[in-house]
This record gives C-alpha cells, structure tokens and sequence, in this order.
C-alpha cells in the first residue's frame, strides 16, 4: 500500500508540476506573441499613415491641377461669352440707329401725307363746289331742254334708248346676215364636199345592232328549276349578277332587266351555262357567274382590241382599252357605241385627210369620244367630261383630251380637231336608219319643238317634219322683219338646246313671206 500511495503522489506532483510548467510557459508565449502583434500593429499604423499621406498628397495636386482647368475653362468661356454679349450689344446698336432712322423717314413721310391730305382736302372742296355749280347748271340745261321739247328727261332717255336699241339690233342683225351669207358662199360647198366624201368613203352598217335582254328557255317547265324552292336560285342570281329576273307568263323566255349591260351579259351566260348544265343552286351559281364574268372581260378586252387594231391606233393604255371594249355592250338610241365609236374615227380620219392635219390623232381622238359611256352609270358627270378625265388620266395628249371633252360643247371648240370630232359624232348618230326611238318619245319631242318655237313673238304657224329634225316656222311680216329673222332663228335655236335632249341636230327654218293684194274693179 506504501508503493502505490508513493507512486500516486509521485503522478500526483509530476502532474502539478508539469501543470505549474506549461502554465509558464503559456505566459511566456502569450507575452511574445502579444509584443509580436503590437510591433505588427505599429508596423502597420506606420505604413497607413504614409500610405494616408501619400493619397492626401496626390488629392491635393488632383485638387490643385482640376482647380486650374475649371478656371482655365471658366475664363475662357468667360471670354466667349464676353464677346457674344459685345456682338449683341454691336448688333443692339445698329438697330437702334437703323430704327432711328426710319423713325424719322416715317416721321417725314407721315408730315408729307398730312401735307397732300390738307391739299387733296382743299382739292375735294374745290370739287364739290364745282360740282354743285355744274349741277346747278345741268339743271338749269335740262329745265330749258324739258320746256323746249315738251319732254321730260325719263321720257327722252327711254325714248333714245330705244331708238338706239332699235338701230343696233337692226344693224347687229344686218351685219350677221352679212357674215353668214359670206361664209356661206364659201365655206359651205367646201364642207359639203368633205362631209359626202367622208360618207362615200365609209360604209358602214345600215341596220344598228341592238342588245337583247330576253333569255329563250327550253320549255317553261325549266321557269320552276330557274326559281328554286322558296325562291332561293333566282335570289341567288340576282344577287351573283346584280340583274333583275323577271320570270313572267311570256312563253318560253325569262328577261333579264339592268341598266348595266356588262352585268346583264354575265347574267346571260351564265343563264344559258346554267339551263345546258341542269345543276341549278346557289353554289353552282356562284361558280358559274364567277366564270361567265371571267368570260365578258375577255370578250371587253377582245372587243377593245379588235376595235383599235380596225382603226389602226395603238399605243392605247390597257385600261382604255378594257373601258373601250365595254362599249360593245352600251347602246344609245339602239346604236352600238362601240361600233359608232369606230365609224367616228374613220369619217374623222378621212376629213382629217381632205383638211391636211394629223390623221392618226383625228382617229385616235374619235375612237374614244364615246369612252365615258362606258362608266357614266358608275361616275357623276356627262359622259364626255368623264371621257376626258379618264383619256387625261391614262396619258392622252391635250388635244385628244379636249377633243372628247368638248364634243358636245360642254367645253367650247378651241381647236380644229375638237370640230371635227363633233362633226363626225353628228354625221354618224344622224344618218339615216342608224338610230330607233320610241313613238311615245318620238311624239313627245316634235311636240315640245313646235311648243317652243310658237312661245316667241311673232310667230304664226310651226311645223316639226323631217321626222323631227328641221322645225320650220312661219312668222308675221309685219311684226318681224327680214333682217329680225336671223336673231329670232338663233333665239329658238338656242331654247331647244336648252330644254329638249335629242340625237344629231335639228335645222330652224324661219319663213316671212310678204303679200301684196289689190283689185281691179
């Protein structure tokens, strides 16, 4: 028991022992890395502190250096802007001096005008005195006259306006008769000459062709087919062609009722397409009008073509072209207007010819006189005047513009192509049995014409022959003289253009006819 209690005290001291050792050398370490850390900490507090004086230094030269080119900069923008401010004050200055200076020019100009208005003042007064003397005068002039003449001064000047009146309706109408027999005697036979050569020239078709709105069916039985249950196939072809179906008890026929001739073609066809199929609904006739409008706008175009290669011009723009084979579907008074438009340029190429100007211009500009029939359904406006604009607006020359445009006078004639295009419209529509009318309207017009003429003084009896072309009028010779007759045939000449609407022209034919009567007993 002794051994182990030593032994355990000796592990006891060795333990304290090496306790009360490391606890001093613990201490011992502690103090040297602690001198170690302040020395490192003093290192490094003297390093920032240069390091600190460095950067304030290097601020302070930054400072320094951006002190002197911000004052460098301030002074010479300083500077410009000294300068801008003396150019402005320089430029001040002068205005002023320019603005005195015109102050005194409008100073001296506005003592001139006061001046000349004292002066135009005492100058009005002056006037007016002597103005109210020559009244004063004329007064006294015109008592003397009045009790001279018995007359009053209303009384004498109505008296000598009339007389004066009288006297130059007299010679104005001498003076016409005169320049009418004159360019009679020689312009006449001349235009004689050309119109009936152009005419013998030309040979065209007596019988004017006319379009048919009257589609035959196979039998009446196809009318039920056309109408569909409940109407739906005839509301579908109405719709499709935007043409009237009038399916009546006429046998054998269905009629087609539009005023668009190209429309109520399509809806022919496709009619016709229709009825040799025998498939009839809205779908079917969807795709039919679809190619039957396909179909007329090849034919307008063939048409065109056909119509500009007869008359020889090319160089036409397409457009025109496909609005000039439209034509062949547009009637007026039952004549083709594409066919008429072709007769036109020739007559105008051949008078073109006799006269000694430009052929192909003359029937270029007849060929497409007519061009705004084509769309006048479409576009507001007398069809020569949409003719115009459509002819300027695709490139035509001027003349060939203002040829069509004043064909029927909407404009007046300025050159000698645009008279000879009218004459040759005139020529054409006016021969005869190119055109039809209506008895109704046919009466109607030679009605209106005698109407108008019997509405003038003067007249004793009128008569409409010609089929309604020459109004031939006799008047009282005591109330209208030879020489009166000529204004009067212009008056009435003038009032039908005005009121009635008729094709070609129609000749006033004025008689007088003075008899003498005696007895011998």
């Amino acid at each position: 028991m002794s051994n182990s209690l030593v032994v355990a005290l000796a592990s006891v001291l060795c333990l304290v022992f090496g306790l009360v050792i490391g606890f001093v050398l613990r201490k011992k370490t502690s103090a040297n890395e602690l001198k170690l850390a302040e020395d490192e900490a003093k290192k490094i507090i003297r390093d920032a502190s240069k390091e600190s004086e460095s950067i304030e230094k290097e601020a302070k030269l930054q400072a320094k250096d951006l002190l002197y080119q911000t004052k460098t900069q301030f002074e010479k923008d300083n500077k410009e802007a000294r300068k801008d401010l003396q150019r402005l004050e320089n430029r001040l200055m002068q205005k002023e001096e320019n603005l005195e200076k015109k102050t005194e020019a409008f100073d001296k100009k506005e003592m001139e005008l006061q001046n000349k208005e004292r002066e135009l003042a005492e100058s009005v007064r002056a006037a007016e005195e002597m103005g109210e003397e020559y009244k004063a005068l004329v007064s006294e002039h015109r008592k003397k006259l009045e009790d001279i003449a018995d007359l009053s001064a209303e009384d004498a000047k109505r008296e000598l306006v009339l007389q004066m009146e009288s006297e130059a309706r007299h010679d104005g109408a001498k003076m016409i008769k005169q320049i009418e027999d004159e360019a009679k005697d020689t312009a006449e036979k001349k235009a004689k000459e050309i119109i009936s050569l152009a005419i013998q020239r030309y040979s065209g078709e007596f019988v004017c062709e006319r379009t048919v709105s009257v589609v035959s069916l196979p039998s009446d039985d196809m009318k039920g087919r056309i109408i569909g249950r409940e109407g739906r196939n005839i509301r579908a072809i109405e719709a499709a062609t935007g043409i009237d179906l009038i399916v009546d008890d006429t046998p054998d026929a269905v009629i087609l009722s539009g005023f668009n001739a190209v429309r109520r073609e399509v809806a022919r066809i496709a009619l016709e397409k229709l009825m040799s199929d025998g498939r009839i609904h809205p779908t079917r006739i969807e795709e039919v009008v679809k190619k039957a409008e396909e179909e007329v706008n090849a034919t307008i175009k063939e048409a065109g073509e056909q119509a500009t290669f007869e008359v020889g011009v090319h160089g036409i723009h397409p457009e025109l072209i496909q609005t000039l084979g439209r034509l062949r579907y547009r009637t007026s008074y039952s004549q083709n207007v594409l066919q008429h438009s072709v007769e036109v340029a020739f007559l105008c190429s051949v008078m073109a010819a006799e006269l000694g100007i430009n052929e192909k211009q003359a029937r270029r500009a007849g060929l497409l006189h007519d061009l705004g029939k084509a769309v006048d359904h479409e576009v507001e406006g007398s069809h020569a005047l949409i003719g115009a604009e459509l002819a300027k607006k695709h490139g035509e020359s001027p003349k060939v513009v203002h040829a069509i445009a004043a064909h029927h006078e909407e404009e007046k004639p300025e050159t000698v192509l645009a008279c000879l295009v009218a004459a040759a419209d005139a020529l054409s529509a006016a021969r005869p049995g190119v055109r039809r009318e209506m008895m109704e309207t046919y009466i109607k017009r030679l009605e209106d014409l005698e109407r108008i003429s019997k509405s003038f003084k003067g007249i004793e009896k009128s008569y409409a022959i010609q089929a309604g072309r020459e109004l031939r009028i006799m008047v009282e010779a005591e109330k209208v003289s030879d020489d009166e007759m000529v204004i009067l045939s212009k008056d009435i000449a003038k009032e039908i253009e005005k009121e009635l609407s008729y094709p070609g022209q129609i000749k006033i034919n004025v008689i007088r006819e003075t008899r003498a009567v005696e007895y011998a007993k």
